[in-house]
C-alpha cells in the first residue's frame, strides 16, 4: 500500500489539485484523498494543508514527498536492473532538453533505441531551471543543457558540442550577399524576434549585446523556436539563434545567415544527470551512447 500512497502523493504535489491527481492516477478523488489520509495516520504527521482546495504540503509533507520520490525512483531502478540482468533492458528513459538543443536528440535516440528496443524514450523541451528541478525531483533521468554559463547544482556532466550564434533574416533591404559575419552592434539595428527571457539562450544573447555596448528591445518574444522561424519567414523580423537550431527552422534557401562576432560567443552544451543515487540503468545505457557520439 505504501508505494501506491507515494504515487498518489507525488501526483498531488505535481498537479496541485486533488481531482487532476486522481485522474492522472486512474482512481476517484475520494480514493486518492483517503489513501493520503491513511498515510498521514500511519506516519502520525499532517502531510497536506487542507481546506476547500489544495493549499500545498506541510513541512512534514515536503519531507515525506522527498522520500516518496526517492522510493519510487528506487522501485523503477530495481525493475530496470532486473530486466537488464535478464539481458533485455526494459523501462522508460525521460530526458529534458533545452529547446535550442532538440535537434541533437535524434542522433542519440536512434542508436539507443536500436540497442534497447524495449525502452521507451520521452524527450521534453524544458528550460535549464526546469531541468535542474526535474533532476532534483526524479522527474527526469537526464538533461541536455548548458554546461558553462549558469552553474547547475548537484549534477554530473559530459559535453556534446559547442553552441555558436548567428543572425538570420529575409529582410530585403538589409541583405548582404557576400558577407558571412556581422557584429552584435550591427545586429541590434534589426527588428528582432527572440526567445523569451526565461530561456538561458536569451540571457546569453542579452549578455552579448551588453558586451557590445547595446541593449536592443525585441518587438516579438516567444519560447518556441518554431515561432521564431515563422516570424523570420514573414520577412519583417530577424532573429538570433544557435547554428545547431537552424536544422529545426525549415528556412528558405535565400535566408541570410550571418555569424555573430565582436564579441565571438560560444557555450558548451552537454548531458547532465543527478549526483544522487539511483542512476537508472536506462540513463546509464544512454550515457554509454553519448560517449560514442
Amino acid at each position: 500500500m505504501i508505494i501506491r500512497q507515494f504515487q498518489y502523493l507525488t501526483a498531488l504535489a505535481q498537479e496541485k489539485h486533488f481531482g487532476r491527481a486522481a485522474k492522472r492516477c486512474g482512481v476517484t478523488q475520494p480514493t486518492l484523498s483517503s489513501a493520503i489520509q491513511n498515510l498521514e495516520d500511519e506516519l502520525g504527521v499532517p502531510i497536506v494543508m487542507r481546506g476547500q482546495r489544495y493549499f500545498g504540503l506541510t513541512a512534514e509533507g515536503k519531507r515525506v514527498l522527498e522520500w516518496a520520490q526517492k522510493t519510487l525512483a528506487n522501485q523503477d531502478t530495481l525493475i530496470q536492473e532486473l530486466s537488464e540482468m535478464k539481458g533485455n533492458l526494459f523501462g522508460q528513459l525521460r530526458i529534458g532538453v533545452i529547446p535550442t538543443a532538440l535537434s541533437v536528440v535524434s542522433r542519440l535516440t536512434l542508436p539507443f533505441c536500436q540497442q534497447h528496443p524495449k525502452v521507451s524514450v520521452t524527450a521534453r523541451a524544458l528550460s535549464s531551471s526546469e531541468i535542474q528541478q526535474g533532476l532534483d525531483n526524479y522527474d527526469i533521468d537526464l538533461g541536455i543543457t548548458y554546461l558553462d554559463n549558469e552553474a547547475m547544482l548537484r549534477i554530473r556532466s559530459v559535453p556534446l558540442y559547442n553552441e555558436r550564434y548567428c543572425l538570420i533574416h529575409l529582410i530585403k533591404q538589409k541583405l548582404r550577399k557576400k558577407e558571412t559575419e556581422i557584429s552584435w552592434r550591427e545586429a541590434a539595428l534589426f527588428p528582432l524576434c527572440l526567445l523569451s527571457r526565461d530561456m538561458q539562450n536569451r540571457r546569453i544573447i542579452d549578455s552579448a549585446f551588453a558586451a557590445a555596448g547595446v541593449a536592443p528591445k525585441p518587438q516579438i518574444e516567444t519560447n518556441d523556436l518554431t515561432d521564431i522561424g515563422l516570424h523570420v519567414k514573414t520577412r519583417k523580423w530577424a532573429s538570433i539563434v544557435p547554428e545547431q537550431a537552424l536544422k529545426m527552422l525549415s528556412l528558405p534557401h535565400e535566408t541570410s545567415i550571418l555569424n555573430l562576432n565582436n564579441p565571438t560567443i560560444s557555450h558548451s552544451i552537454g548531458v547532465v544527470w543527478s549526483v544522487k543515487d539511483p542512476t537508472s540503468p536506462t540513463a546509464k545505457a544512454m550515457l554509454r551512447i553519448v560517449k560514442t557520439v
